[in-house]
């Protein structure tokens, strides 16, 4: 990529970070190609899609989810790595109005742009959550795509709710301490 190019590339992966923060997902790609100084036409050669720019914006959040997967599969007990991992993952999620949506239809197969990002997600919720039921945790017929749809429903009532961020540590809790064995 021309250093020109990737200048415009980074700069529309930052302005749609924060339009995406404020707007939600469906912000104005007009006004995201305005702010960071270029054409609508740059935007399109970029990202030829809503969701490809989606995708961009939200490798860096996936990238750090990953590396804390990683870290806490090596340093916590697991169910303590599952319930910081998710909690984690709920976080970044809410953030940007939306993305619950879109990670929902990204799993379940309705989004080639946010197919990878769904994927290694899923991954790493399957590997959380596996070791935290090997460990007698969590009961045997809780599915990572039972943890998937937990944690979109949590993530948009914390991007809606003015107490987000007590609504995500209850409900969490909650939801999780229904699938607990006993």
């Amino acid at each position: 990529m021309r250093a020109d190019a990737r200048r415009n590339y980074l700069r529309l992966v930052e302005v749609a970070s924060q339009a995406f923060i404020r707007d939600g997902t469906e912000a104005s790609l007009e006004d995201i190609a305005r702010t960071a100084g270029v054409g609508i036409g740059t935007l399109y050669r970029h990202f030829p899609t809503r969701r490809a720019l989606v995708q961009a914006v939200l490798d860096q959040g996936r990238l750090d989810l990953e590396a804390r997967a990683r870290e806490l599969r090596e340093t916590a007990p697991p169910e303590e790595a599952l319930l910081v991992w998710v909690r984690g993952w709920i976080r970044h999620t809410a953030r940007y109005r939306g993305l619950a949506r879109e990670y929902l239809v990204g799993i379940q197969g309705g989004s080639d742009e946010l197919k990878d990002s769904c994927e290694s997600l899923r991954s790493m919720g399957r590997d959380l959550l596996e070791r935290a039921q090997a460990a007698g945790a969590f009961r045997p017929d809780m599915t990572v795509d039972d943890l998937i749809k937990f944690v979109s429903a949590i993530s948009w009532i914390a991007e809606c709710s003015p107490d987000g961020e007590a609504d995500v540590d209850r409900l969490l809790e909650l939801t999780l301490d229904g699938l607990r064995v006993r």
